[in-house]
């Protein structure tokens, strides 16, 4: 299956796309890019929506550890270790 992230769409010269209109400018770049095949055209674009989705998941995730950890350590700097960790200064 082609990879067609990468690929720089074009509109159909046949048929343009409606002006302003996204789906039907992504739509037909994928037609395009698809050589015509619908069926391929849609499984590319599904492959590509699902790569996005995993992705944005997993930004969300770690974006939440990052959070987690921040109030940790505010906690910890709250309760009186310092900021470096829980360990009073000087002392290991």
């Amino acid at each position: 299956m082609p990879d067609v992230r990468h690929a720089a769409p074009t509109a159909d010269p046949v048929s343009p796309p409606a002006a302003g209109c996204p789906v039907e400018t992504i739509a037909a770049s994928y037609l395009v890019l698809a050589s015509g095949d619908p069926g391929l055209a849609l499984r590319c674009a599904i492959t590509d929506a699902l790569a996005d989705l995993m992705e944005a998941e997993r930004r969300t995730r770690r974006n939440s550890r990052l959070i987690s950890r921040g109030y940790v350590r505010g906690a910890l700097d709250a309760a009186g270790s310092p900021a470096g960790g829980p360990f009073p200064a000087g002392g290991s």
